[in-house]
């Protein structure tokens, strides 16, 4: 079932997207060569908890994590940990959440670490443009699918995989909600949207073949070819004056790092 939000709601959630947000802005500004992951998820925890909130990964379905820390060829679900360092060249998708309010708030940023490659920082650009078109659709009386449409014609045209197996999904009192929102689609097809609703739009693209496999940890998922992948997400309202992303701190709607504006 959709839960539809009311704008009172909508503005309620903001909260819980706004420390999600600065949460994720704090963990880019950690990523260089030689910080362990799990420094990363120590300092987002004790940052959320700070600002009343909790890390909504922690626990869920027995996750470890505050965040997810995915380098490199793994797409989502990456543990933190002491034994996982950061080097010259690698990217990190750093997915962070926060519960405040009852609310929960999502996002997610693909860093760079140090200098990468120039096929790599294209995979990042396109990838992040692919959220933009994505949440340019999320306006009432379109469709999912022209949302999947958006990203996948954008990511395709440029000869990268789209990631089929995970996808966005709804937002709420809990992370994942109906409905599903996925990165791939035809124009018109799918749940009709509607203003209330509440998705997280996250594109998972990959330099190679989309297909993958979780590794024997029971969470990171990793491609099946080791090519890089690029994930970003960000907690969208649908309203009648178009789409809200919830996920901004008070500094403005992108977290100002690698790759240019957000």
């Amino acid at each position: 079932m959709i839960n539809i939000k009311t704008p009172a709601e909508i503005e309620q959630m903001k909260r819980a997207g706004s420390i999600s947000k600065a949460a994720l802005r704090l963990a880019g500004t950690l990523v260089r060569p030689g910080v362990s992951t799990i420094e990363i998820d120590r300092a987002v925890e004790s940052f959320i908890r700070l600002h009343g909130a909790t890390p909504t990964f922690k626990g869920y379905g027995g996750f470890p994590g505050s965040v997810c820390a995915s380098k490199n060829e793994a797409i989502v679900h990456g543990i933190p940990s002491p034994d996982d360092f950061l080097a010259e060249g690698d990217i990190i998708s750093i997915d962070t959440g926060a519960t405040f309010g009852g609310w929960v708030g999502d996002n997610a940023w693909t860093f760079y670490v140090g200098e990468v490659s120039e096929e790599v920082k294209a995979l990042c650009e396109v990838t992040r443009d692919c959220l933009k078109g994505g949440i340019e659709q999320a306006v009432p009386g379109n469709h999912l699918g022209d949302i999947g449409h958006a990203v996948q014609q954008l990511a395709e045209k440029h000869g990268y995989g789209v990631v089929r197996e995970y996808v966005g999904h709804g937002v709420g009192h809990v992370m994942h909600e109906d409905p599903s929102v996925p990165n791939y689609g035809k124009k018109g097809r799918g749940v009709r949207l509607q203003a209330g609703m509440v998705i997280a739009i996250e594109p998972m693209i990959t330099l190679g073949d989309y297909v993958s496999h979780t590794e024997p940890n029971g969470w990171t998922v990793v491609t099946n070819d080791g090519s890089p992948a690029a994930h970003y997400e960000n907690t969208i309202a649908i309203t009648d004056d178009g789409p809200v992303i919830l996920t901004q701190d008070e500094t403005g709607p992108w977290c100002p790092m690698q790759g240019g504006e957000r």
